[in-house]
């Protein structure tokens, strides 16, 4: 014979129910705030004043950017609208996963026949690579690629 249906065991059920939903929400909020800083720029305003006129600049170099990754390098190409290797004065990257800041790299980067290359170890799966450039006249150039790394 089964023990009946008490308040208290109904009480405590519901209890277990909404227990178990508070701490998974209250454990992913945590995971959340704590891999990513959600952070791009230091002061959102200040960036903005100067965004219209970077991002015209940037589109009259009209350079393409492409990422690879093989055998442990890291490749990026940048051409111009000619399909020619771009007139780079300076190259910075950091590379980074989409959710979080721990496996951040910034590499060193060489440039050989117009392709910027480095040695970097990176793990299979989705990654970002943050492009701060400087052509020769000092027009900045900065843009964000994603690319995937096959297990």
């Amino acid at each position: 014979m089964a023990a009946p249906l008490t308040g208290r065991k109904v009480l405590a059920m519901f209890i277990a129910f909404f227990g178990v939903i508070i701490a998974v929400n209250l454990f992913m909020a945590y995971m959340a705030v704590g891999t990513f800083p959600g952070l791009d720029v230091k002061n959102s305003y200040v960036a903005s004043q100067s965004f219209d006129d970077d991002r015209e600049a940037q589109i009259a170099l009209g350079w393409e950017v492409t990422v690879s990754y093989q055998d442990g390098e890291l490749q990026v190409a940048v051409v111009n609208e000619a399909g020619q290797p771009a007139d780079v004065a300076k190259l910075e990257a950091l590379i980074g996963r989409p959710t979080h800041v721990r496996d951040d790299q910034t590499p060193e980067f060489q440039q050989r026949q117009g392709v910027f290359k480095a040695r970097v170890t990176l793990e299979p799966g989705l990654w970002n690579l943050r492009l701060n450039a400087t052509s020769l006249d000092g027009t900045p150039f900065k843009q964000r690629l994603t690319f995937n790394v096959k297990g």
